[in-house]
């Protein structure tokens, strides 16, 4: 046998039983049981059936945003919202209400400069909700 081969990397051992992984948990017959789609009594369901609304996307999540946003820097869950909403109005072809939106967020026109609400925006996130007012600007144009 070539001596380069001893090296360890290809020194891979097979066996035909199955060990756990270094740093894996064993399993056993307890722990890897699927769950009881019984568990819950019917009871137990119908109060949670009583209590559950459905969530009706409509176009007013950015009736939900709470602006200004943070002046240093926005989370990603909320400038996920914030694309949410304005992807929500070009959906539901509300064009002029997505361009006002857009607008409100970066504070200002969004491009010379003057967003004063933005700054905690990264640049994708600002980029996109900048296109989408471009898009929804062009759309209100041509409507009219």
């Amino acid at each position: 046998m070539d001596s380069d081969l001893d090296s360890g990397l290809f020194g891979i051992q097979l066996s035909d039983t199955e060990e756990p992984a270094e740093g894996s948990q064993p399993q056993n017959d307890e722990t890897s049981a699927p769950a009881d789609r019984t568990a819950q009594s019917e009871e137990e369901f119908q109060a949670v059936r009583k209590e559950y609304n459905v969530k009706v996307e409509n176009g007013e999540v950015w009736k939900t945003i709470k602006l200004p946003l943070h002046p240093d820097r926005v989370s990603k869950p909320e400038a996920q919202a914030l694309l949410h909403a304005v992807e929500e109005l070009y959906f539901f072809r509300r064009f002029a209400e997505g361009a006002r939106f857009v607008k409100v967020v970066l504070g200002g026109d969004g491009e010379n400069g003057s967003e004063n609400i933005a700054h905690g925006l990264d640049d994708d996130t600002r980029n996109l909700l900048r296109y989408y007012e471009k898009k929804c600007n062009e759309k209100v144009e041509y409507v009219r």
